[in-house]
């Protein structure tokens, strides 16, 4: 290994506990505090547009991840808890842990919803043992103005990803190979 290379990644092995560290303090929550949480990021959500409120109601199930904590320097991390809805109602509680390698570097939290518009899509990700978003989602963001990420065509994925709520700062707000796994609250 070259120098410069050596040591960018005994830099990056150095900050591994701290990317992680970080993303895990977004710490364990019980169950009244995650539905509180998941209920105040989709009144954000649905105030962001009409077109937002119609996708809402008509996806199959809603997965609302109101805090994900994203933390790196050239190695990072990130976790956060929240609940599946369906017709409203919390049927269970998930979490989604992603790590990832590359240049990146800062603290970010976000909020995620995982809007799963066909029954079939709802059901594989509750059969999971571990669902991983990939490239099957749609994204939406309000960067990118809801209304022109939402169209007839966004509708017709099986899942749409909306991250919102962003603070902090960081490149790289995609979430994909994230997994997402079933949590007991």
């Amino acid at each position: 290994m070259r120098g410069a290379h050596r040591r960018e990644f005994l830099a990056g092995l150095a900050a591994l506990p701290l990317a992680l560290g970080a993303a895990r303090r977004a710490r364990a929550e019980d169950a009244a505090v995650i539905d509180y949480k998941v209920d105040k990021a989709l009144a954000e959500l649905r105030a962001q547009s009409p077109e937002m409120r119609e996708l809402l109601q008509k996806a199959r199930g809603v997965l609302v991840m109101p805090e994900i904590t994203k933390a790196g320097f050239l190695i990072g991390g990130a976790y956060g808890e929240g609940a599946l809805r369906i017709n409203g109602v919390t049927v269970d509680y998930y979490a989604v842990a992603a790590a990832s390698f590359g240049l990146q570097a800062g603290v970010q939290r976000m909020s995620q919803a995982l809007l799963f518009m066909t029954t079939a899509a709802l059901e594989k990700f509750r059969r999971s043992e571990g669902w991983e978003l990939g490239a099957d989602a749609q994204v939406v963001t309000p960067e990118d103005g809801l209304q022109a990420g939402i169209s007839t065509t966004t509708a017709r994925h099986p899942v749409i990803e909306v991250v919102f709520g962003e603070r902090g700062i960081m490149a790289g707000l995609s979430l994909e190979g994230a997994k997402y796994t079933r949590i007991k609250r």
